[in-house]
């Protein structure tokens, strides 16, 4: 199942290239369904209780060991089964991990796009991990410099307001024309510009 419609593209698309008339500036769209398959952690967890389990059997019981380690093993795969699924396996995995798996994908996604080999150095990535509902909003030092401090935050904010409420489409238009009227304000249009990157939304599989 895709994860934006035709027409969601499009409305992306569309707002891209809006937003880049009025700039020097070049916006570029990232989302991915995931910044990480998070795989791991059913095992690391099954492991953690599973190795919890004999204690209490052979505290308080007069099993076998191998009956307890039928038991053990029995827990183990129980649990990998369960926390297979996507939606438990994001569940155990703490915040400050999800964000860190996050924040790496967009910077490589930054070099990837050639973001830092614009004219001017006035390229900015909008990027999206829809299963860690991060998003963050990366630009050279010189934007930075150009533009107050806290707006590319206020600009996430309401980005994952919107991402919290299943409207993708939406915080992707939202952002695009933010970002691009913070261009326009301080890296006008000049008489040569290129359009050098794509202006429609990458979707990583």
């Amino acid at each position: 199942m895709p994860l934006f419609s035709a027409e969601d593209e499009k409305r992306i698309s569309d707002a891209i290239t809006a937003a880049e008339k009025k700039t020097s500036g070049e916006i570029v769209a990232v989302v991915a369904r995931d910044a990480e398959s998070y795989l791991y952690v059913p095992f690391l967890a099954a492991s953690l209780v599973a190795l919890l389990v004999p204690w209490p059997f052979i505290y308080l019981t007069w099993h076998t060991v191998q009956w307890i380690y039928f038991v053990q093993l029995l827990v183990f795969a129980a649990l990998v089964a369960l926390f297979m699924d996507t939606g438990r396996r994001l569940w155990l995995v703490p915040q400050s991990i999800k964000r860190m798996h996050a924040h790496r994908r967009a910077m490589e996604q930054y070099m990837v796009q050639n973001l830092q080999t614009t004219p001017g150095r006035t390229g900015v990535l909008i990027f999206v991990s829809l299963a860690e509902r991060y998003a963050e909003i990366v630009a050279e030092r010189q934007i930075h410099r150009a533009v107050p401090e806290g707006t590319w935050q206020k600009i996430v904010d309401r980005m994952t307001a919107d991402l919290s409420a299943g409207k993708a489409a939406d915080a992707f238009v939202t952002a695009i024309d933010s970002c691009g009227q913070h261009l326009a304000q301080h890296f006008p249009p000049g008489t040569a510009d290129k359009n050098e990157l794509p202006n429609h939304l990458i979707v990583l599989r």
